[in-house]
C-alpha cells in the first residue's frame, strides 16, 4: 500500500507544473479574446465576444481594407491625423521588383501627382534595401546606407509636402552608384 501512495503522490507532484503552463483554447484565426476586447466609447457599440479584429471596411483575407487613400499621409507627426495608416495604390511594378524599379515607379507617381502611390513605392523599395544581414546586437540600428538615408528623406520632405525636394532626394537615391549593387 506504501509504495502505492508514494507513487501517487510523485505522479501528483510531477503532474502540477505541467498543468499549470496549459494555455487556453484557441481562438478561431482572427478573433480577439473578450479578455482582450478594446475598451470603446460612449458612442461606439461594444464588439461581441470573439469579434474579427480588423477596422471598419476590411474584408478579411481580400487584401482589400479601409479607408483607401490616393494621397500620401501619415508619414511624420505633421501630417498624421488618424490612428491608422490608409491603404495607399499599388505601384505598377512586380511584387518581387528590385528597389530600383519602386524609386523609379516612385518618381514616375509623384510627376504625375500621385503622392500616395510614390510613398507606397518609396517604402517597398526602402525595404527591400533594409533586408539585410547584421549582428544581432546591431539589428535594433538604424541603416547607415546613404541610398536608405535619401529614401528616408524623399518620404519626410513627401510627409511635410515638399514635393519638389522629395523629387530630388529620390534623383539622389536613383543616381546613388550604392542602388546598382544587389542588395545583402
Amino acid at each position: 500500500m506504501r509504495p502505492l501512495a508514494v507513487s501517487t503522490l510523485l505522479l501528483a507532484i510531477a503532474a502540477t507544473p505541467a498543468m499549470a503552463q496549459m494555455s487556453p483554447p484557441p481562438q478561431a484565426l482572427g478573433t480577439m479574446p473578450a479578455a482582450m476586447q478594446p475598451m470603446h466609447t460612449a458612442q461606439a457599440a461594444p464588439a461581441p465576444m470573439g469579434a474579427p479584429i480588423a477596422r471598419p471596411g476590411n474584408d478579411i483575407g481580400t487584401g482589400q481594407s479601409l479607408p483607401l487613400s490616393n494621397n500620401a499621409g501619415n508619414i511624420g507627426p505633421s501630417d498624421t491625423k488618424t490612428p491608422y495608416a490608409a491603404r495607399l495604390p499599388s505601384p505598377d511594378v512586380g511584387d518581387n521588383a528590385a528597389p530600383r524599379a519602386f524609386l523609379e515607379a516612385a518618381r514616375s507617381s509623384l510627376a504625375a501627382g500621385r503622392t500616395g502611390e510614390a510613398q507606397e513605392a518609396m517604402e517597398r523599395a526602402e525595404t527591400r534595401l533594409l533586408i539585410r544581414s547584421v549582428r544581432p546586437s546591431q539589428a535594433n540600428m538604424p541603416s547607415q546606407e546613404p541610398v536608405v538615408q535619401q529614401i528616408t528623406e524623399a518620404r519626410q520632405a513627401l510627409g511635410m509636402g515638399d514635393r519638389s525636394g522629395a523629387m530630388a532626394k529620390l534623383d539622389a537615391a536613383l543616381n546613388n552608384p550604392e542602388l546598382a549593387q544587389p542588395t545583402k
